[in-house]
């Protein structure tokens, strides 16, 4: 399924942000829903109801403990909790939610109960407010074929823990308006969630692959355990099936599930007769293992990857979803390590072939590839492209990691940049981050960690991390950053070599690098003392102390072009200026520049001791560039710099610490 709009925020919704929402069924997952909404937009008017005032009871009691713990561990102040815990209302009487711009229903998967709570439901709201079902698996079309406004009805499932995985698939079936689905997309994108369009089909697109990785796993109860099924799933997933299984006391959903999708798309998908005698399984945590024969594991692992290459051939061929979304629905909801196409090409065809051979020998009926398997790779993963009025819209897309760069974004920034530049209806680029928070967190550390010690191999890192860089240092079309949240580390250089920084009045700037002991790499101890050479005072703090800059300031410096106060305000404005700066580039120049350090404290803004020996490997590499006679000659300064940061020992305390997410100690360090 393909949205209109790639990046849900470009949207220009007709309808305001929800006032009041009402939640049907106070069980499980009713009560965490409304949780994520409320901390999202603390001023909702938020109805709880139920058949049951001891359910409505225990949920609001829920928003009491879920906050009280949030103010307890730092992630919500007192005032926030407040908001969160008033403006709730529990209630047995439908009549209380006449009034309810969007209405949720979260009961049982029963599709005869659903049909009466959403006659129920139609009895009282208005024409024009939202129905939505959590169901996890029963099509629209079923569920909804009695309502009398079929238009503004639809799936938005949600997966567990609702009030923090961040995952929801919103449906798109045949009888919705189109501008309710992306309504939708852009009211979970605003409030924190990766909404990802399916089409109406049994069980969506995440659930198809959930429920039969975990039916496959019972149907091979007859030769391993539940422990050793785990212990070898542990490859692919953070939690084996049958631990989360007991998690979910999902025995009953999975016998559900694969009977419906069994009735409507063949026996093959009969759930495991295992599942209807059995309540909990004994397995393994999470980190642990038992010893599996190697012919055992060998049989399991095959099984397992083949039934999810199945699946997830099947959701591509038939279009039930994107095949971007499919991985990152699967990392993020499914707590796979690795999407699984993502995995089909990192395991390569052969292996991948055979697992899904050994998958149509012993489970006759499952679908195959219908493509040859170099056409299920074809796609970009970590970046989405729009197009507006001849400006590409280019949104960075790792939500997990507040969209860091990486070696595989860069490339794909790349190649669609190289795609387009040469096209004269193209007039250039916005580079902009998914979601509210971030513009880019930096970049992952990645292959970077097996090259601490090793001065030249780290510096040529740092050079291959630029490729992209280089190329916008030399382009002839504009691309302007568009900042909607923070810019971290390698996010700030690569805003940096834009031709033009736009950014929200909210964002903000920092190179937080010296805390891990290193330098930045790729052009911050360069670029800008070249551009802003007014600003030195502030990037010396910045680089040395890890100073923030809020984008007010770098406003009023001359580093931030613009400021605006949403999302399509920001959009906007990073368009208008790709279109002003047609045949107006002005390149980084060549020209030696002035740099006035002065000694500092080694000390961050935060107060945290930094090492000494990482500053002053700094100050060099800043002063060397400066005195550089071209650019080029200038960014070599600072690969090289990097490089003998690598072989310091803050560089591999940071980044352990880092790895291990603890604030890092380089009293000991030099």
């Amino acid at each position: 399924m393909t949205a209109a709009l790639a990046n849900p925020l470009l949207a220009t919704p007709a309808r305001a942000l929800p006032r009041a929402v009402a939640i049907i069924g106070a069980g499980t997952i009713g009560p965490d829903i409304g949780y994520y909404l409320k901390s999202a937009l603390p001023g909702l008017k938020l109805f709880l109801v139920d058949v049951s005032q001891k359910a409505v009871d225990s949920a609001l009691l829920r928003f009491q403990e879920y906050s009280k713990k949030a103010v307890a561990r730092g992630k919500m102040s007192e005032a926030d909790a407040a908001a969160v815990t008033s403006n709730l209302v529990g209630t047995l009487d439908y009549a209380d939610i006449a009034g309810c711009d969007w209405v949720i229903e979260a009961a049982t998967e029963n599709l005869a109960l659903k049909r009466k709570i959403f006659a129920q439901i139609e009895a009282v709201v208005r024409p024009d407010a939202l129905i939505t079902s959590n169901t996890s698996s029963l099509p629209a079309a079923q569920i909804f074929s009695a309502l009398k406004h079929q238009q503004r009805a639809t799936v938005t499932h949600f997966f567990a823990p609702a009030w923090r995985n961040p995952a929801v698939e919103v449906i798109a079936w045949e009888k919705t308006d189109p501008a309710v689905v992306e309504y939708l997309r852009w009211v979970f994108c605003i409030t924190g969630k990766v909404p990802l369009v399916t089409a109406d089909v049994a069980c969506f697109m995440l659930d198809r692959i959930f429920d039969n990785w975990c039916n496959e796993s019972a149907l091979l109860l007859d030769r391993a355990t539940a422990a050793e099924i785990d212990s070898v799933a542990a490859e692919f997933v953070h939690a084996g099936p049958f631990f989360v299984l007991n998690l979910a006391r999902g025995n009953p959903i999975i016998t559900e599930t694969n009977t419906l999708q069994a009735e409507m798309e063949g026996s093959h998908y009969d759930p495991a007769p295992i599942f209807r005698s059995v309540d909990t399984w004994v397995t393994v945590p999470p980190g642990r293992k038992v010893d599996v024969a190697a012919g055992t594991a060998k049989a399991i692992r095959e099984r397992l990857l083949g039934i999810l290459f199945s699946q997830s051939v099947d959701i591509v061929d038939r279009k039930i979803g994107d095949p971007a979304d499919l991985d990152l629905g699967c990392r993020l909801a499914l707590g796979f390590k690795h999407g699984p196409l993502d995995l089909m090409r990192n395991l390569g065809e052969p292996t991948s072939g055979r697992a899904l051979m050994r998958l149509r020998e012993e489970r006759r009926g499952m679908p195959m590839p219908q493509r040859p398997f170099a056409a299920y790779q074809g796609f970009l993963r970590h970046i989405l492209v729009d197009d507006l009025d001849g400006v590409k819209v280019i949104t960075l897309r790792r939500p997990e990691a507040m969209n860091a760069l990486h070696d595989e974004m860069n490339d794909e920034i790349l190649s669609v940049i190289r795609r387009f530049e040469q096209k004269p209806e193209v007039k250039g680029f916005v580079i902009t981050g998914y979601g509210t928070r971030a513009f880019c967190a930096g970049a992952d550390i990645g292959r970077f960690v097996d090259m601490l010690g090793d001065a030249p191999a780290s510096a040529q890192y740092a050079r291959d991390c630029s490729r992209l860089l280089v190329h916008l240092d030399q382009m002839k079309k504009p691309v302007v950053a568009a900042l909607n949240g923070m810019a971290l580390g390698g996010g700030l250089e690569l805003a940096m070599r834009c031709h033009a920084i736009v950014a929200l009045k909210r964002a903000w700037l920092q190179l937080p690098e010296v805390t891990l002991g290193i330098v930045p790499g790729i052009g911050a101890m360069v670029v800008p003392y070249r551009r802003w050479p007014h600003a030195t005072a502030t990037f010396n703090a910045m680089l040395r102390q890890a100073e923030r800059l809020k984008a007010a300031r770098a406003h009023e410096l001359g580093i931030v072009s613009g400021l605006a106060d949403d999302y399509p305000s920001l959009i906007a404005m990073a368009a208008a200026r790709v279109r002003e700066l047609a045949n107006n580039i002005a390149p980084i120049g060549d020209a030696p520049v002035a740099v006035g350090i002065e000694p500092a404290e080694a000390r961050s803004a935060g107060g945290q001791v930094l090492s000494r020996e990482c500053i002053e490997i700094m100050e060099q590499a800043i002063r060397e560039a400066a005195a550089a006679p071209s650019f080029a000659a200038a960014l070599e300064a600072g690969y090289r710099a990097f490089g003998r940061s690598a072989c310091t020992e803050a560089a591999r305390e940071g980044i352990t610490s880092f790895k291990e997410k603890r604030p890092a100690d380089f009293s000991r360090t030099k």
